[in-house]
């Protein structure tokens, strides 16, 4: 069991449009959900940003400048985590399966990190393969891909949390190791319930926990109801935790919850096992990250 557990708040991701009545969508909005999230424990926010007008899931770098400036501008002295994930959603014609229709949003490996290499977080998520979501897209991020935002998270010193959503992508996450593009200590999220990923269970973590290098930092989440079960499951086998909207919309059934409601039950939990809570100091000394250099 891990006794000092960082939290991570995933504060928007890039679904649920609509399905929120206070979801966070301006800059502004999602900059104050995450210190509201820092504040309630939160040792690291990771953030996606939206289109303020429409509400969808946007990659314009002006935006996550204005939530990171935002952020820094505050006497928060949370980690930030930005997502390097946008660009690779490929919605084919189901008549000509090479044309991308309505919902395909592609972009080059350089185009995916160039705000991270602008704003450089100390953390940028490097989500470590393709994987069909849904029934109507598929998420594309082919070795290349990955081994070019590898090479350029390294060039700048921002530490890629290795987004592992099956037990393929962990192994391609341990080959990028073994071919010394990644700086031990290596930081690994489980990610699990997406759909026709690794489902939210006992042995799917359990099974993908065991794959892990040894002298890894790894976290665990769970989509939905299953995001404090997973909480505590993580936990359980050494792991890390993560909570926030992007993974679930409620505190529980029928009540909507915020970011800082989310991280504050998983504190509740997590100290009801025995376990403390990580502040963004310690977390930047367990996952060595720039900040501590």
């Amino acid at each position: 069991m891990n006794n000092e557990i960082i939290i991570t708040c995933a504060v928007v991701g890039s679904g649920n449009q609509g399905a929120h009545p206070s979801f966070p969508i301006t800059p502004r909005q999602i900059a104050d959900s995450a210190i509201e999230a820092a504040n309630a424990g939160a040792a690291i926010v990771h953030i996606h940003v939206r289109d303020p007008e429409t509400g969808a899931p946007a990659r314009d770098l002006e935006l996550y400048r204005e939530v990171v400036n935002y952020i820094r501008d505050s006497e928060s002295d949370v980690i930030i985590n930005i997502t390097a994930g946008m660009g690779g959603d490929f919605v084919p014609n189901p008549e000509n399966p090479v044309e991308g229709i309505e919902g395909t949003d592609m972009a080059t490996a350089a185009q995916r990190i160039a705000h991270i290499e602008e704003l450089l977080p100390e953390i940028c998520t490097l989500d470590c393969g393709s994987i069909n979501f849904g029934d109507d897209y598929v998420y594309v991020s082919t070795p290349p891909m990955l081994r070019e935002m590898a090479a350029r998270a390294k060039a700048i010193g921002v530490k890629p949390e290795l987004e592992v959503f099956d037990m393929g992508h962990l192994a391609f996450a341990k080959q990028l190791i073994k071919e010394g593009l990644l700086e031990a200590p290596t930081l690994f999220q489980l990610c699990l319930g997406i759909s026709w990923g690794a489902p939210a269970e006992t042995n799917a973590m359990k099974a993908m926990s065991d794959m892990l290098p040894n002298d890894c930092n790894w976290a665990g989440f769970g989509l939905g109801r299953m995001q404090m079960p997973m909480v505590a499951q993580a936990a359980l086998l050494g792991g890390n935790v993560r909570v926030g909207l992007e993974d679930n919309l409620y505190l529980e059934k029928g009540v909507y919850a915020s970011n800082g409601q989310l991280v504050a039950r998983a504190v509740t939990l997590l100290e009801a096992m025995g376990s403390t809570i990580a502040s963004p100091t310690r977390a930047r000394e367990i996952l060595a990250l720039r900040g501590t250099q």
